[in-house]
């Protein structure tokens, strides 16, 4: 098949670009470099299956593809804050472009949606029946807020147009090719612990997280788009939950790094509990993670002791 994959050079997308040229599929990357790399698939240009292209999904493109992926936007508060109005367009203006696309070709399309649809729940661990407790004015806002509206023109390009649509919502991720600099808690505290730096934790660091690898993560993404059982929403996450104050212990034991672990003011709207619920993954999907905490962590702490390609 002729794919399209939105965000295609980023953290995420250039590891479903791996996958799917590896499937024989032909690929096309979009993406407009705001948080991805040319680095990122820098080892796939030049195969005849792949094409690069720089645009930015807030404007319409026209092209023939069977399937597209859309995980174009900004997913760490670092980024994601720094133009908020652009992070909100990205979600809003890219799923309509995606959308549009979608239907005059006829393409299934995934989106690619997060647990911060669920905002700090009150509900633990989070199903997709959970309708989440989300501030609509805050800091993280044009995040948490793009991201449900996304949700919601899918559902109606669905329910109105017949869209053949596909939900995934994205806890955690963490892997190789993430930004050192992106401001979430892995890369934060390996870069941290690889400097011998204080390892900042925010609030008590009794907040909980699950941390999903991201090559469990994209075979789920994969299984998602070719079963035909349901349209989603569908949790993907590692359940396993742990104290961020657990993370930056692990991350310094398994850099044998000399940091100490500081503690700083909690941000706005900082969620206290992330955990999802992946029952429906086990069922439709038939999918579970596979790589525990201590493996990936120490597949990404071996990313981050080189140089890191920007």
């Amino acid at each position: 098949m002729r794919i399209l994959v939105t965000g295609g050079a980023g953290f995420l997308g250039s590891h479903l670009c791996d996958r799917l040229i590896e499937q024989g599929h032909d690929v096309v990357c979009l993406d407009n470099y705001f948080t991805g790399s040319k680095k990122n698939v820098e080892h796939l240009i030049g195969n005849p299956r792949f094409e690069l292209v720089r645009h930015d999904i807030t404007l319409p493109i026209l092209l023939e593809v069977d399937r597209i992926y859309n995980l174009a936007c900004p997913a760490s508060p670092v980024h994601y804050q720094y133009n908020p109005v652009k992070t909100i367009k990205t979600s809003l203006l890219g799923s309509v472009n995606m959308l549009g696309l979608a239907k005059r070709v006829k393409a299934r399309i995934l989106q690619a949606s997060t647990s911060e649809v669920y905002g700090d729940p009150t509900v633990h661990p989070q199903t997709e029946e959970y309708w989440g407790n989300v501030n609509p004015i805050g800091i993280r806002s044009c995040y948490d807020e793009g991201k449900r509206v996304a949700e919601t023109l899918f559902m109606d390009y669905h329910r109105q147009n017949k869209v053949d649509i596909r939900i995934v919502r994205i806890f955690n991720t963490y892997g190789p090719r993430m930004h050192p600099n992106d401001g979430r808690v892995v890369s934060n505290f390996i870069m941290q612990a690889l400097q011998n730096k204080d390892i900042t934790v925010y609030g008590d660091g009794s907040q909980t997280r699950s941390f999903c690898f991201a090559s469990d993560l994209i075979e789920a993404i994969l299984s998602t788009m070719e079963q035909t059982e349901s349209i989603g929403p569908i949790n993907i996450g590692n359940p396993g939950e742990f104290t961020i104050l657990e993370l930056a212990e692990k991350v310094i034991k398994l850099t044998g790094s000399k940091s100490k672990i500081i503690t700083l003011p909690l941000p706005s709207d900082d969620p206290k509990q992330r955990k999802p619920d992946i029952s429906q993954a086990k069922k439709v999907l038939n999918w579970e993670p596979k790589v525990n905490l201590d493996e990936g962590l120490a597949q990404t702490i071996e990313y981050f002791s080189k140089p890191i390609p920007l």
